[in-house]
């Protein structure tokens, strides 16, 4: 539930989240009870079986600290508020369902929708080079699995849809500054081999990149 006057406090049917405390018109959030909340929300999202991995805390803490918008402890960690979140690590490490869970903890932000780069792919397949304008407008998008879709056909031409949407992004991001999120489970070279050295530049000053261990146990098992 949103609550513009008070974006600490959630209200989760007749469950209330405070997730800090208001102290002289600045929110003094407090990571352990933002733990608390994303814990349960996930559960009423993802089931009962969602839990919070004591393994995972320091990447939610950066996550955490990014989206409450918190700059002392970014600047810390080496995280730019301007620039967007690109997630990775192995599959089944729950970086889709981190992402969405973590907007409903910012209420009273402007959410990003998350789509699947597969979808994309197969509505160019579809619909052509309007597929690249949808996605190259002002809107906020968390790119979810990029890297796994396949190549765009059109009409016999082909496309490497995402990397074109990449180059999108970027030029609003110069121009409006809106931010782009993506997950992945690749890293920067195989990034590289699949969008080329320009897309990989460009990825670089889009985003802050937040990844999980490599060791990260599947939690879809």
């Amino acid at each position: 539930m949103k609550n513009s006057l008070s974006p600490h406090i959630i209200i989760e049917g007749n469950v209330k989240y405070t997730l800090g405390e208001l102290k002289v018109n600045q929110i003094l959030y407090d990571f352990e009870k933002m733990l608390t909340y994303l814990d349960a929300k996930g559960k009423l999202l993802f089931g009962v079986k969602f839990k919070i991995y004591d393994d995972d805390r320091d990447v939610l803490f950066k996550l955490c600290n990014y989206f409450i918008g918190d700059e002392a402890n970014c600047q810390k960690l080496g995280i730019d508020l301007g620039k967007g979140i690109l997630l990775t690590g192995p599959v089944g490490c729950g970086k889709t369902s981190l992402m969405k869970l973590l907007r409903h903890m910012v209420p009273h932000q402007k959410p990003y929708k998350i789509i699947p780069t597969r979808n994309i792919a197969f509505g160019f397949n579809h619909i052509g080079y309007k597929t690249i304008e949808d996605y190259g407008d002002g809107q906020y998008f968390c790119f979810d699995d990029l890297g796994v879709e396949p190549i765009g056909r059109h009409y016999g031409k082909d496309c490497n849809v995402m990397g074109e949407i990449i180059l999108s992004r970027y030029e609003i991001f110069l121009q409006n500054k809106i931010k782009t999120h993506a997950t992945t489970n690749l890293n920067a070279q195989e990034l590289e081999e699949r969008y080329g050295n320009r897309v990989r530049s460009r990825m670089r000053q889009l985003f802050n990149l937040v990844a999980f261990d490599s060791g990260s146990v599947d939690k879809r098992k």
